[in-house]
């Protein structure tokens, strides 16, 4: 019998059953990864690098809550990439996980809180109650909340008693009260029974006291007034015998079937009915803890996770759970109750039975709950309806039928048969409100008969039932009856139906013209596409004269201007150009269309008196030249755009028409339409326009328009003579003025011809360019003295030097001229042009008065001075004095103006402002060295001196004398001389600078002690004259001796440096001398015990140190007392191997430092030196040193016993042990690796104690290594090298016992027998497989050919191909038929089956039927049967054929044939021929039609009939005298020939019993005819007889029936008729009426009241 629960096994872990979260961290060192698998996305893998220690999915959405630090609370929507929520919680989160949709519920160790992460309104959590004190110390496993979140439970287990104790608290939020409960698990859920108003609220827990015995228990919470009490339900909770520890640990209830699913610690799964708390089933789905458990996401079942990672899944059966429970005749009722609850099958048989009871006892009120409850309402049918229908009403009761409905009403919703049905009756007695009643409650099952039923009495809810039902041509036209046009099309497209658009769209024009429009628009502009022709919308638009709409209309549906449009916006456009011109107007002027016909368009424009519309449609030349000179109509703006939509040369045709057709009137519209296209149309064609119409105005303002922007100076130049001849003074004035792209000389030249009255327009332009002298010369020559004057005084004060040059020029008088300047401002004129004009024609003097006034006047010009210096020189007049004492002359330009006359004066001008370039300039040029040498030093600029001083200068020696001989002596200020002297030293001058220092220093000055200049002299020594410096060291005394004795020692001058420090008494100074740069350590020497100083001597005993004169350095630190450098002797001298020496100055060193290098140094010594009671007492003295390093060093160097009290001194056990190995002292070597118990001392000893074969001792060493994992495989590898075989199994069997004992030690003692002892090995695996590395084994089970070991490996790892292939390839020893049968089911890899089908055909043929038994359902039948066919050993396989014919395959069948014709097993053929239909059929039959059994001719004519090849198979059986066998063919052939040739064959073989019982078998297939003929001829009448006698019956029946339908079908037309003709098609009645009285257009008649349209196509009625 099937289990009557489902169980998968899944993958991965899982936190919902939408997702798998898990928290991953691979080792330390590495990042957490929360990753994520959504079971519902084909198991799609999402990996976040996350840094929390919990993570917890959403039940269904991308929402990852995640906890850091235990306080720490974070939400996500991974799929927004945002964050909902953020928290810090006051104390530590123990549990947490969501209880809702929208609320993570957060247990701590005190409280519990509950937190919306989708409320913007909730940041933080909601504290909700206190934590009970039963729960102190319990791990909290679970927290649950009811759905309408009043009630919680904290569920929690510890460890008491040695046993696991559940303990609960139950809350109530409405009570805010706490109970404390015993328990394991805990769920709530909902039970809604029969004949309550609500459903019951249940609280369902489990638990397991201390006496082994488990309890459930369901009881209500909250227990509503309506309902009846809910019975508390405690029953017993089975556990198994070897389950003694076992408890529950998840519990979750089935909304779908109201099962209770609980799950134990040991893996057992048990199912309660909520109702009953009956046990439905029970058994163990894994072998592993579920620690994990929710409910799927249909609330049918219960998914876990166990320890192994597994994902279970378990629900209800449907299929067998019902037939499960019926096994059971105690359980029956549960059955039915919970067929009916959760419409599950296998009840159905009970509720028929009990229903046709009932109905038959009469008890209809019983059968009526029976019928209403059946599962999946398979009772709820018309039939059942009609039944109750006609059942008898009992006196003083509802008529069943009604009780029936009521029963189906409280049960839920009606079908549509009885939704119909209960209708009927409400609507005939006119209870409508129960009807709306109940669609508002959904009782009813919409279909279109319950629509047309309702539509009688209520046309909106009919509409709603007809949606409901998806019935659209209905839903359309109630749409539409009720004037809700607009929701036709919506209803269309979303329902996928087409209507017929145009006779509806016409319909509703008639009824209401604006909703027409509306409607039609909405045809029109259907985003899938028009759902009507346009064509034909504006067609019935027209035919109602409703040209308004139709323009409405095709403005929404041409919205798109298309190309194929064109047709309909000509259309459009002639409409209304006709009909309403200034609607074409607005159509045209907003652009909307393109497409049109733009001649026959702009033809009607202009007939309708819209030229500008005109203009925009056409392109006809003579048509525009038409219009366009017409600029009355036009409007301005309009024309302008226009003519940039022209082309050039179509702008100036037109243009010229204008002008040409009336100049007057068109003038201003050309003048504006120029000046905006001048750019395009060219300046110089427009002028060429206006000249050829000789219209000066028109050329003055349309250059005016444009002059200002042009950079065409023939525009300019035609403007101004347009201004001289409209005499437009000002302007012409302005343009001269402002306009710079004007040709000045063609410009000056054209106002000197046009002799004007007014001759400011000339002095501007002759003034701007420069025209200067031309403009004097005009005057001048014309007599225009005042114009001079004026020029001059008002116009441009600053052309005084040029009208002043132009007047010398022409020699006028010098009176004139001087009177000109004295009318001028000497402020604005510039003087030094005036100077510059003045000095080239030599009459500067004439300047003289003009200057001294203008200084007189206050004027400060630069310039001003400068002449008046230039005057007084050339006159002589005192100009020394002058230049001296004046300060506002330009020195430059005066020095520069007296170098030829007098170089004296230039040195005086260039000093005064500082010209240095040009002093030096005019200095050397005229010798002048003293006076150049005086500046250079009152000057002091570094710069200037280096300018001097550079090699470049040919002049620098002369220089050089005159500063040393006369500028430097002279001198007696310090500052200045030290600049010279520093620019001697930058310019690499030494031997003048030594030259210009001794003069300073060695005689007398005020410089002799200048420690500076000393310094230098120095310095300069060191570089240029090493020979002096001993002379300079005695005779100076300032210099400083430091700076200047590290600067020769730079210098290499390490005798100077040394007399330096001699001389200021510096020894140690003078010592680093003689050690660091002379290097003579003896002179050192001498010089130490000359001074006899600490630090001298330091300093030689670190020099000695470092030319490795130990010893000497050993004795100078000790003399100095200085054991600073103890570093650097200590490794000198070890390395030199001074250990007495060292000994010596270690002694020493300790006096003053407490130091650990020196304590382990001398600790050290004397373990080299032996003197290893000195060590000893050292060691117990009181010391600083390092005695590990100083015990490692030793060992290192082989000194074992000075280690070793090295090492015996500070208890280091480790390499204690070490040591005493290398001493041979095994036994205290193993002590002391006992008291380091470090791996790698055990191993040192381990391998020392192997190698001397201390096997006792290596085994106590070895059972300390093997227990870390990482030191076994070189531990074997150590015994096998060594041959120690038996030493090594019996290390490892000894090993087996520790608690450490790890799958290593194991699987390495397992590969150890199979090379030793594999008579042992199949022991050790029964034993200890589970902790074996098993791949490892496997290998090695097949290096050594232990074959049933291999399998029995293959099988415990799952590798169920490799056992299967192995058993198979190793028959001779590992072979066992029920092993084989079990391991090979559960293979992976298909091919592997009919390998072991052909290994049994070999080996084992009378097991094959067995095997195939076993592996039927997932081999491929086809194959094997053509694997036995090739082998000819089908008989083999018979019992498996017949076992899997059920699944029709061809090959299958004709095997089966085969097998049975050669059998001559006819019945089983037939069977097989008539049950399974996948063969060749004509090729079977003609197989059988030639064997000589009758049996199986019989079965051919069989199979052609079944093949309807009727002729064959009726030959066949007339061949075989099977009659019977032939009319039956005949008859199912259902062929009139076929039948009358049989027929005839019986008269022909005077077969008369067979001629009657074709007349019976096939009467409705012979003609009347042929059987009349047959038995005149034949004298058969007698048998024929009942044949006519009932044909003729029929006949005369048939026609009675046909004249009924007839005058039936009449009537109904004819009523049909009258109700079409009285009602509307839609809405209500539309009449035809008389169209307006307005008029018509010429042409168009009106015939029948009705406006046909003016395009040509055909009338619309």
């Amino acid at each position: 019998m099937a289990l009557p629960i489902r169980f998968t096994e899944l993958v991965q872990t899982l936190e919902s059953d939408h997702f798998v979260c898990v928290r991953q961290k691979l080792n330390e060192t590495d990042k957490p990864q929360v990753i994520i698998i959504n079971l519902k996305n084909n198991n799609e893998v999402i990996k976040r690098a996350i840094s929390a220690d919990s993570a917890i999915m959403h039940f269904n959405r991308e929402i990852l809550a995640l906890k850091a630090q235990g306080r720490t609370i974070q939400v996500f929507d991974l799929g927004a990439k945002a964050k909902l929520k953020s928290t810090v919680m006051n104390e530590d989160v123990v549990f947490w996980k969501w209880y809702s949709e929208r609320s993570l519920g957060l247990v701590t160790d005190t409280s519990v809180y509950h937190w919306d992460v989708f409320d913007p309104t909730q940041n933080a959590p909601t504290k909700v109650f206190e934590r009970n004190t039963n729960l102190s110390g319990c791990q909290i496993i679970n927290y649950r909340v009811n759905e309408d979140e009043q009630w919680m439970v904290i569920v929690g287990i510890s460890q008491r008693e040695g046993r696991v104790v559940g303990s609960m608290q139950l809350y109530s939020k409405n009570r805010g009260i706490s109970q404390n409960i015993e328990g394991h698990a805990a769920a709530f859920g909902t039970f809604h029974a029969e004949g309550n108003a609500n459903p019951h609220k249940l609280f369902t827990f489990a638990v397991r006291n201390a006496a082994g015995q488990g309890k459930l228990h369901v009881v209500e919470i909250d227990p509503s007034e309506n309902n009846t009490r809910f019975v508390k339900k405690a029953v017993d909770v089975y556990f198994p015998d070897e389950a003694v520890n076992d408890f529950p640990v998840a519990m979750q209830i089935s909304k779908k079937y109201s099962v209770i699913y609980m799950i134990t610690k040991y893996g057992f799964i048990h199912l309660y009915d909520l109702e009953t708390a009956t046990c439905i089933f029970m058994n163990r789905i894994s072998s592993e803890t579920i620690f994990i458990t929710a409910s799927d996401s249909d609330s049918s079942g219960i998914v876990g996770i166990n320890r192994k990672g597994q994902v279970l899944s378990v629900s209800v059966d449907e299929n067998t759970i019902i037939p499960y429970l019926l096994q059971n005749p105690a359980n029956s009722g549960l059955a039915v109750k919970l067929a009916s609850r959760a419409g599950l099958p296998g009840a159905d048989n009970l509720y028929q039975q009990q229903f046709e009871t009932l109905f038959a006892q009469g008890q209809y009120s019983e059968a009526a709950e029976v019928a209403a409850n059946s599962p999946r309402g398979f009772l709820r049918t018309p039939e059942t309806i009609n039944r109750f229908k006609s059942a008898p009403q009992q006196a003083g009761q509802l008529s069943v039928i009604l009780q029936y409905f009521g029963k189906l009403l409280d049960k839920g919703k009606l079908n549509r048969y009885e939704s119909v049905e209960l209708i009927k009756p409400v609507l005939a007695q006119n209870r409508k409100n129960l009807l709306d009643k109940w669609m508002s409650e959904g009782k009813l099952e919409s279909s279109e008969e319950l629509g047309d039923i309702v539509r009688l009495h209520d046309l909106e809810l009919a509409l709603r039932i007809y949606r409901e039902a998806n019935v659209p041509p209905k839903v359309v036209a109630a749409l539409a009856e009720t004037g809700r046009f607009d929701e036709v099309i919506p209803y269309a497209n979303e329902a996928g139906y087409q209507p017929d658009f145009t006779n509806l769209l016409q319909h509703i024009v008639r009824a209401n013209p604006e909703k027409g429009a509306d409607f039609a628009t909405k045809l029109a502009n259907n985003p899938g596409g028009p759902l009507v022709d346009i064509n034909r919308v504006v067609d019935i638009f027209m035919s109602q004269n409703m040209v308004q709409q139709a323009t409405a209309f095709l403005l929404e549906a041409l919205n798109q201007n298309n190309p194929e449009q064109g047709a309909l916006q000509t259309r459009l456009l002639e409409m209304n150009l006709i009909n309403a011109p200034q609607v074409a107007d607005a159509i045209l002027g907003n652009e909307m269309f393109s497409h049109y016909d733009k001649a026959r368009i702009a033809q009607l424009c202009e007939q309708a008196g819209l030229l500008q519309r005109a203009l925009e449609n056409t392109d006809d030349p003579a048509t525009i030249k038409r219009i366009i000179v017409q600029t009355d109509k036009l409007n301005p703006e309009w024309l302008q755009q226009y003519f940039g939509r022209m082309s050039v040369e179509q702008s100036l045709d037109s243009m010229d028409a204008m002008l040409t057709s009336n100049i007057r009137q068109n003038l201003a519209a050309v003048i504006q339409i120029a000046t905006k296209f001048s750019d395009l149309l060219g300046s110089a064609r427009l002028i060429a326009l206006f000249e050829k119409h000789r219209t000066a105005e028109g050329l003055y303002y349309y250059l005016g328009s444009i002059v200002n922007l042009s950079e065409d100076g023939d525009v300019v130049f035609k403007y101004l003579e347009a201004a001289v001849t409209m005499q437009q003074t000002n302007e012409v004035e302005r343009i001269c003025r402002e306009n710079n792209h004007y040709q000045p000389e063609r410009v000056k030249n054209f106002l000197i011809e046009s002799r004007l009255t007014e001759q400011l327009p000339l002095i501007i332009v002759c003034d701007r360019f420069n025209f200067v002298k031309d403009l004097v010369n005009y005057l001048y020559r014309s007599q225009q003295y005042k114009s001079i004057e004026i020029y001059v005084q008002r116009v441009n004060v600053a052309r005084t030097p040029a009208v002043v040059g132009a007047l010398l020029a022409l020699d006028c008088e010098e009176s004139v001229i001087k009177s000109l300047l004295a009318s001028v401002d000497s402020s604005q004129v510039p003087m030094d042009d005036l100077i510059n004009e003045v000095e080239t024609q030599n009459r500067l003097k004439i300047l003289l008065p003009f200057l001294e006034s203008a200084v007189a006047a206050g004027n400060q010009q630069t310039a001003v001075f400068n002449g008046l210096a230039k005057i007084y020189i050339d006159s002589n007049n005192n100009p020394e004095k002058f230049l001296k004492e004046n300060d506002s002359y330009d020195t430059l330009t005066v020095g520069r103006y007296c170098e030829k006359r007098d170089p004296n004066l230039a040195f005086i001008a260039y000093s005064k402002g500082q010209n240095d370039l040009e002093l030096i300039s005019v200095t050397n040029d005229n010798s002048m060295f003293r006076a150049q040498a005086r500046y250079l030093l009152e000057r002091a600029d570094p710069e200037i001196w280096a300018f001097v001083l550079n090699s470049n200068n040919s002049h620098r020696r002369s220089l050089v004398d005159q500063v040393i001989a006369t500028a430097v002596p002279e001198s007696s200020e310090p500052d200045k001389v030290s600049i010279a002297v520093k620019a001697f030293l930058d310019a690499d001058l030494p031997a003048e600078l030594l030259e210009l220092l001794e003069k300073i220093l060695l005689e007398p000055s005020p410089f002799s002690d200048n420690a500076s200049l000393q310094n230098l002299l120095m310095l300069t020594a060191a570089k240029a004259d090493k020979g002096r410096l001993m002379d300079y060291i005695s005779r100076l005394n300032e210099f400083s001796t430091e700076d200047i004795a590290n600067l020769l020692i730079q210098q290499g001058l390490y005798e100077e440096a040394l007399e330096i420090y001699k001389k200021v008494n510096d020894h140690t100074s003078a010592a680093n001398v003689l050690v660091d740069h002379i290097v003579s350590i003896d002179r050192a020497q001498e010089y130490a015990e000359k001074v006899d100083l600490p630090e001298v001597w330091s300093k030689v005993a670190k020099a000695q140190l470092d030319g490795l004169r130990v010893t000497d350095a050993i004795e100078s630190y000790i003399k100095a007392q200085d054991p600073s450098n103890f570093n650097e002797v200590i490794e000198t001298a070890t390395h030199a191997g001074k250990d007495e020496d060292l000994v010596r100055y270690l002694k020493m060193a300790r006096k003053t430092q407490r130091e650990p290098a020196i304590d382990t140094a001398l600790a050290f010594s004397y373990a080299r030196l032996e003197q290893l009671p000195e060590l000893e007492d050292f060691l117990r003295s009181t010391h600083v040193a390092d005695v590990e390093a100083s015990g490692d060093k030793a060992s290192a160097e082989g000194l074992h016993e000075a280690a070793k009290i090295f090492f015996t001194s500070i208890s280091n056990w480790p390499k204690l042990a070490t040591t005493l190995v290398h001493l041979g002292e095994y036994q205290n070597a193993v002590d002391c690796a006992r008291r380091a118990n470090n791996v790698r001392v055990w191993k040192e000893v381990h391998g020392v104690c192997v190698a001397k074969k201390e096997f006792r001792l290596a085994q106590i060493c070895g059972l300390n290594l093997i227990v870390h994992a990482e030191e076994l495989q070189d531990l074997v590898k150590q015994y096998e090298s060594a041959g120690y075989f038996e030493e090594l199994i019996s290390l490892l069997e000894a090993g087996l016992g520790l608690e450490r004992a790890h799958m290593g030690m194991f699987t390495e003692l397992g590969i150890a027998l199979s090379k030793y002892h594999p008579e042992r090995v199949m022991e050790h695996l029964k034993l200890f497989w589970s902790r074996i590395n098993i791949p490892k084994m496997i290998k090695a089970t097949e290096e050594a050919h232990l074959w049933p070991e291999l399998i029995f490996l293959y099988a415990h790892y799952d590798e169920w191909d490799n056992a299967a292939l192995a058993m198979m390839e190793r028959a001779a020893d590992a072979w066992e038929h029920h092993s084989f049968k079990d391991i090979v089911v559960k293979v992976a890899n298909l091919e592997i089956y009919y390998r072991a089908l052909n290994h049994y055909l070999q080996e084992q043929p009378l097991l094959l039927t067995d095997l195939l038994q076993a592996l039927t359902a997932r081999i491929d039948v086809n194959r094997v049967v053509r694997l036995f066919e090739k082998s000819d050993n089908i008989p083999l396989i018979k019992p498996f054929l017949l076992n899997v014919q059920g699944q029709n395959k061809r090959v299958v069948n004709n095997a089966i044939h085969d097998l049975l014709i050669e059998e001559e097993d006819y019945k089983t053929l037939k069977d097989s021929v008539e049950n399974y239909d996948n063969y060749d059929a004509v090729e079977l039959a003609q197989r059988l039609e030639k064997h000589e059994l009758v049996f199986f001719r019989q079965i051919a004519a069989q199979i052609y009939r079944k093949n309807k090849r009727w002729e064959k198979s009726i030959a066949l059986s007339k061949q075989d005298k099977l009659f019977r066998d032939a009319i039956e063919t005949a008859a199912m052939s259902s062929k009139t020939e076929v039948v009358e040739d049989l027929l005839r064959y019986f008269v022909d073989i005077g077969s008369r019993e067979c001629y009657v019982g074709m007349l019976y078998a096939c009467y409705d297939l012979i003609p009347l005819a042929t059987v009349m003929e047959v038995s005149w001829r034949h004298g058969l009448n007698d048998f024929t007889m009942p044949f006519m006698i009932s044909h003729m019956s029929q006949q005369a029946a048939t026609i009675e029936q046909l004249r009924k339908d007839n005058e039936e079908r009449k009537a109904k037309e004819a009523s049909q008729q009258q109700t079409d003709d009285n009602t509307p098609i839609i809405g209500g009645r539309l009449m035809l009426t008389q169209g307006p009285a307005n008029a018509q257009p010429t042409g168009y008649g009106h015939t029948n009241g009705i406006t046909p349209q003016p395009t040509g196509f055909p009338r619309a009625f």
